[in-house]
């Protein structure tokens, strides 16, 4: 039996929409992020050293990482979410698979990581001075790189439905994720706006979301 533990609002989206496509039975477990730092909460280290979210148990294996996880359902359950390794599409597939993680979403959480040093309290006499740093370091490098991430994405876009053309694939199920952030932020954009509304008009994911409850970041 398949057991998926999913903290709310979390990469663990990606993981119930894959498990819905492939059709697999699974057990949801819901896990509440804690009301203090937001992040899972300790019970969680029971089932994994890091206590981290997603986790996923198929039988005796418990796997975390929803890139890893990713690719081992894909790799056991669904080979057709994933080109041939002889197709030329192979190598674009390799590549939005790991871009997700590895590029761009490095960038969302530092933008995160930010905004919630800029809304902490601090004495009134240092916030000017933590704003300036922060606000520097968005104006020289972490606006530049979105901007130029977000373009390539756009581009990419250009008259696909989906990362691969017209056929999902696991590198869209990767994807989902930090466009569905960018999307609920980010105003032009259309062809990421518009890829975004399909998947979550997807059925696959219109199921997942009625169990793990409308996602929001």
């Amino acid at each position: 039996m398949i057991t998926l533990y999913a903290l709310k609002q979390s990469r663990a989206y990606r993981i119930a929409w894959l498990l819905e496509l492939l059709e697999l039975d699974y057990q949801l477990e819901i896990i509440e992020r804690d009301k203090t730092t937001f992040l899972a909460p300790d019970s969680l280290r029971q089932l994994h050293p890091l206590g981290k979210s997603p986790l996923l148990q198929d039988g005796d294996l418990t796997l975390a990482e929803s890139g890893a996880i990713v690719e081992y359902l894909i790799h056991r359950y669904g080979n057709a979410l994933k080109p041939d390794g002889e197709s030329p599409a192979f190598t674009d597939y390799l590549y939005w698979l790991h871009y997700a993680e590895g590029s761009l979403m490095p960038l969302l959480v530092m933008n995160l990581i930010f905004k919630r040093i800029d809304d902490r309290k601090v004495p009134f006499f240092i916030k000017p001075i933590v704003h300036k740093i922060t606000q520097s370091v968005r104006e020289s490098y972490l606006n530049p790189q979105l901007e130029r991430h977000l373009d390539h994405i756009e581009r990419h876009l250009q008259d696909k439905t989906w990362f691969l053309g017209e056929t999902l694939s696991g590198a869209d199920i990767m994807m989902s994720f930090p466009l569905q952030a960018i999307a609920s932020r980010q105003s032009g954009y259309p062809n990421i706006q518009a890829y975004v509304a399909r998947l979550t008009q997807h059925p696959a994911y219109l199921r997942a979301e009625q169990k793990l409850g409308k996602f929001h970041i």
